[in-house]
């Protein structure tokens, strides 16, 4: 049989760059060499050879993360080139990865979320109205960031506009939204059509960081991951259930993560990961060895979903 020709995409230009390498060195010596002929590809610097050589390319998995790798405009040049990429598509990845488009396609499905509110780099902002509104303390993000850059917890009015300008320092767009304390919590969800709800995982950063933190998420040892997580067959539905309905309120594909809060009883859905992190420690294949897949398989899932989902979306082609 023969080996199918793979494209890893890691690195590429976003603040999560450094990341993404390290994500896509562990794919790389996870994946099955006696199934995959793989190229790597800096989107840095090598999409000018990716173009060049995509009609030798059979399948692309994208290790990338944030702006212009996890937003849809890779996806976007894969679909030009008519490559099968893992995951969402140009519409869910953009619409994921822009926290206020997904607040609001939340709010449209019926999702609970905190309540929010969203400024751009152009508007006045008044500081009073936002606490009157939202209370302390509050949530302060760049709407189009991940891995938590440039998010701050405010818990002191005085702090909040220093809170903003970090915020705007990563997005034009930041969101503000009402702080929930309680058990973070992650639920992966597998699939195209038929959807599968992976164990969820509680997650509790080290001591010193006060939310799961850029830092929480990549220094080993600073967070403890428990899988499954120390909650109720009731509640644990409840989170299975909420990161489906995400990941159809979204239009995704393939996989995603979504990021909830129990707060006393009640369950919020804070984002939605359409690539989420892919070492053999992250959080998504962590939840996916409890459910049975060895890091190697999940890769064979998701290359496997990839090229099922691709024979779909040729049907948009002119013939």
């Amino acid at each position: 049989m023969a080996k199918i020709r793979l494209a890893l995409l890691s690195g590429g230009v976003s603040s999560e760059r450094a990341v993404s390498l390290n994500s896509g060195k562990q794919v790389f010596e996870a994946l099955d060499k006696d199934k995959y002929d793989i190229t790597l590809y800096d989107p840095k610097i090598d999409l000018k050879q990716l173009i060049i050589n995509a009609e030798n390319i059979d399948a692309a998995l994208i290790i990338l993360h944030g702006p212009f790798g996890e937003d849809g405009t890779v996806q976007g040049l894969l679909d030009l080139l008519d490559i099968p990429y893992q995951g969402a598509g140009v519409l869910g990845s953009a619409m994921a990865m822009n926290k206020l488009v997904a607040k609001r396609l939340y709010d449209a499905a019926q999702i609970p979320t905190p309540p929010y509110l969203s400024f751009s780099m152009n508007e006045k902002i008044s500081l009073s109205k936002v606490i009157e509104t939202l209370g302390l303390p509050l949530v302060v993000k760049p709407a189009c960031a991940g891995s938590s850059v440039g998010m701050t917890i405010v818990k002191d009015a005085a702090d909040l506009e220093a809170a903003i300008r970090l915020g705007f320092d990563h997005d034009d767009c930041i969101l503000l939204e009402t702080y929930l304390k309680g058990i973070e919590l992650t639920c992966g969800v597998l699939g195209n059509d038929e959807l599968e709800a992976l164990p969820v995982i509680e997650i509790l950063p080290g001591e010193g960081h006060e939310f799961f933190d850029y830092k929480a998420k990549y220094i080993p040892g600073e967070t403890q991951e428990i899988c499954p997580a120390r909650i109720d067959d009731i509640t644990t539905k409840k989170v299975q259930a909420l990161a489906i309905k995400a990941h159809q309120a979204l239009f995704l594909k393939g996989y995603s993560r979504t990021d909830l809060i129990l707060h006393d009883t009640d369950v919020s859905v804070l984002e939605t990961n359409t690539i989420p992190g892919m070492t053999a420690t992250s959080l998504y294949p962590q939840s996916a060895q409890v459910a049975g897949y060895t890091f190697t398989e999940l890769l064979d899932e998701l290359i496997q979903l990839s090229i099922k989902e691709h024979t779909k979306q040729n049907l948009r082609r002119a013939r």
